[in-house]
């Protein structure tokens, strides 16, 4: 069985428009045998950020080996992971900050990146993070655009080898109706199940 992780950050919950085409991926996913997916909505995580006593604790664990406390659930659950799912609206040049805070918790040492003299390594388990967004401007290949090219590099510190982003771009433009817009990236999407 494939584990798949999906990792929600479609802040406007069934309003977003990027979480319709999470939901059409996982929908051809799971009409596939052989995955099971696993949701984390990090709207409903109290994620906090790295600074001071929540900081100074990590660093305590860390320096007496404690990677199996509790507060590093959101990193082995990461680690663990065979397949990534990433779904999170283009907001400020990248994605929301809630996404970033998630991203800082999972980032530990000895879970999902070693590090050694020759440099950082990956740890992780999954072949593939599939990064799916919405952008009302048009932003493909765009050097503005940051969301896409930060996580793309966080796959090789990760050790994933594979990244992919499916992105509907031009929505607030009125240059084509939405749902076209939609509908393209709903079936770049769903071209991507079979082989996922």
């Amino acid at each position: 069985m494939v584990k798949v992780l999906y990792i929600d950050c479609c802040i406007r919950r069934e309003e977003s428009r990027t979480r319709l085409l999470a939901e059409t991926f996982l929908s051809g996913l799971q009409s596939q045998k052989g995955y099971s997916v696993e949701k984390l909505c990090l709207m409903d995580e109290n994620l906090a950020p790295l600074s001071e006593g929540f900081f100074t604790q990590r660093e305590v664990l860390l320096l007496d080996d404690q990677r199996d406390h509790p507060r590093f659930r959101y990193a082995h659950q990461f680690r663990q992971a065979d397949r990534l799912v990433v779904a999170a609206p283009f907001w400020d040049l990248s994605f929301p900050a809630l996404l970033k805070l998630y991203i800082e918790n999972i980032c530990v040492e000895g879970i999902t990146f070693g590090a050694n003299e020759q440099g950082t390594f990956g740890l992780c388990k999954a072949e593939r993070l599939l990064f799916l967004t919405t952008r009302g401007g048009n932003y493909n290949n765009s050097p503005l655009e940051m969301g896409a090219r930060y996580l793309e590099a966080l796959c090789e510190f990760w050790g994933i080898p594979r990244f992919d982003v499916v992105a509907a771009d031009g929505l607030d433009l009125g240059k084509e109706p939405v749902q076209t817009i939609l509908d393209r990236a709903m079936e770049e999407v769903l071209s991507l199940v079979d082989n996922f």
